[in-house]
């Protein structure tokens, strides 16, 4: 069972403007990436569910957050039907993220209360996304888009909230247009997250390069 409400997941994602992503098949290493971004100050994770038996790396993720981690709120992405976000849910993801617009996964997140943001390319998607109950929309890929796209939506929809992932990076010449643009929040991967970090295990890096974004994010909102 989730450890927070959709609401709280939304509230957190709104005042830090940052959720860090990532997959990585080994538990250890995703437990260390998970601490030092939370040491870099993020409180929403999206672990993506990209590899075999990757439920089984995010329930032990999960279990470390809850005891280690208390103030993490950890949820899963890159989740394509409902079946996936069924198991995801029965192991405490407290949020789900979508790379597709389906309302079967939005009709299973709904009955758990759980916060669900589904990528959506159009404005037509948006509105019936959040006809269903859609908090924040995820924009993908948002580099395709840009930040021109949001602008556009914000014109007419002022109240949709938008979460642009794909070309999206940690400087401060990047996350002005998106949050200028109008944006809710940012989703960051491998910009942030690097193969390097992982690689070299430089956790201690990430945790400052964590805590800068979010310093540039406060800075560029005023």
């Amino acid at each position: 069972m989730a450890r927070f409400t959709r609401i709280e997941v939304f509230n957190e994602m709104q005042r830090t403007g940052l959720v860090p992503l990532f997959y990585h098949e080994n538990v250890e290493v995703a437990k260390e990436v998970l601490r030092a971004c939370y040491e870099g100050g993020a409180r929403v994770v999206e672990f993506t569910s990209r590899g075999d038996f990757a439920h089984e790396v995010f329930r032990e993720l999960n279990l470390f957050a809850a005891q280690a981690l208390p103030e993490m709120m950890l949820g899963v992405g890159s989740v394509t039907d409902a079946g996936s976000t069924s198991l995801y849910l029965q192991l405490g993801a407290n949020f789900i993220v979508t790379p597709v617009f389906r309302e079967d996964i939005a009709i299973v997140c709904n009955r758990r209360k759980i916060l669900w943001s589904p990528g959506c390319a159009s404005l037509t998607e948006i509105a019936r996304a959040e006809e269903l109950g859609c908090e924040l929309v995820k924009l993908f890929p948002g580099g395709t888009y840009g930040a021109g796209f949001v602008k556009a939506i914000k014109g007419p929809c002022p109240w949709t909230n938008i979460m642009p992932t794909g070309g999206v990076s940690p400087t401060k010449e990047n996350l002005s247009q998106w949050f200028d643009a109008g944006v809710t929040c940012v989703g960051i991967g491998s910009q942030l997250i690097s193969k390097e970090v992982l690689k070299n295990k430089d956790y201690a890096a990430l945790s400052e390069k964590v805590k800068d974004c979010l310093a540039i994010i406060d800075e560029v909102r005023g």
